[in-house]
């Protein structure tokens, strides 16, 4: 069962024409259209964390949150799995020092697949809590895509392709997996779905950091091509959501929110009606928050808790997209 979710958002915000301003200042000669990436977006401000941060530390954030409102001790987890699109470095795994700064001593390890990181780690985590593995696991993540931004632009060419990283924004996110006495109706996680088109991997790339680009740093920017990247999306289609809501007798009426991974407003809309969700389900944060990666799953759980949108007893849905590409949903019954 879900034993609590948490964020951790950094103070400092970015203004969209903040951003445009910083591509003029540090670019020679080029200037992005004035209103242009909130126009496209949707996204009037992102999150940027401090510059003696890592993502790790975002993850640690919102883990002792999430600890500390379930009223966890350190010693109590028994498994931590940070799944985040960002790391620290390539070696070793992120979720060791994650462990470290937060006092934990139990085993660790990684899970990513871009946004669909933490998706993916819940249901690996509901699969070892289900096999008796392991009573309580944590998941942290920490999103820190504003490390990846090309602010150094030279043309309109260049910008179109680095646009994306413009949306992007920092922030932590955890979950506590607890085991749970399997009550009929009670809470719980439900199920999952996922699916992929594999073809389509080189749509959205931040190639540097591993054996194709070690050391080239014009590989160390965001590299998206959004309208493949909606187009493969298009492509892959719906129908394994449908499949998932009927497998367990339910239809989208019978959900009290539902999470839908938030790149864009005009995306978000689309997606939402070509699933056939209400919109009544969908927590909107892109506006302010901006596209916070894998974090935007459990950013929006978070508000939805808060402001009383779903609560104790109520079904609610989490579905995801990812570069690679892959589409994700979990069950959850709170």
């Amino acid at each position: 069962m879900l034993g609590g979710v948490a964020v951790h958002l950094p103070a400092d915000r970015l203004s969209s024409r903040g951003v445009e301003e910083r591509i003029a200042a540090r670019s020679d000669g080029f200037a992005p259209p004035a209103g242009l990436i909130r126009r496209v977006s949707g996204v009037e401000h992102r999150h940027e964390m401090p510059d003696d941060w890592q993502a790790s530390d975002l993850a640690v954030a919102a883990a002792q949150k999430v600890l500390a409102g379930s009223g966890t001790a350190p010693r109590d987890v028994d498994l931590l799995i940070f799944a985040s699109a960002s790391q620290d470095m390539v070696e070793p795994a992120t979720a060791h020092i994650v462990a470290e700064k937060l006092g934990l001593g139990c085993p660790v390890f990684d899970v990513k697949n871009a946004c669909n990181s933490v998706l993916n780690a819940m249901e690996i985590a509901d699969a070892l809590i289900a096999a008796g593995r392991y009573g309580r696991v944590l998941i942290a993540g920490g999103e820190s895509p504003s490390r990846a931004v090309r602010w150094r632009v030279p043309d309109i060419a260049a910008f179109r392709t680095a646009f994306a990283g413009y949306t992007l924004s920092d922030a932590g996110a955890a979950l506590l997996l607890c085991a749970a006495d399997a009550v009929p109706g009670g809470p719980g996680i439900l199920g999952f779905g996922a699916a992929a088109n594999s073809r389509v991997w080189d749509v959205g790339t931040l190639p540097a950091g591993g054996s194709a680009h070690p050391r080239d740093e014009e590989y160390t920017y965001f590299r998206i091509d959004g309208d493949r990247l909606r187009d493969a999306f298009s492509a892959l289609g719906p129908q394994v959501l449908h499949d998932t809501v009927r497998r367990l007798g339910l239809t989208w009426d019978d959900f009290a929110f539902v999470g839908l991974h938030q790149v864009s407003l005009g995306f978000l809309e689309e997606v939402r009606d070509r699933i056939g969700v209400p919109a009544d389900r969908v927590v909107v944060t892109l506006p302010e928050h901006g596209n916070v990666a894998s974090a935007s799953l459990p950013l929006q759980l978070s508000v939805a808790l808060e402001t009383g949108r779903a609560g104790p007893g109520d079904l609610i849905a989490l579905v995801g997209l990812g570069g690679g590409i892959s589409l994700g949903m979990t069950v959850i019954r709170l």
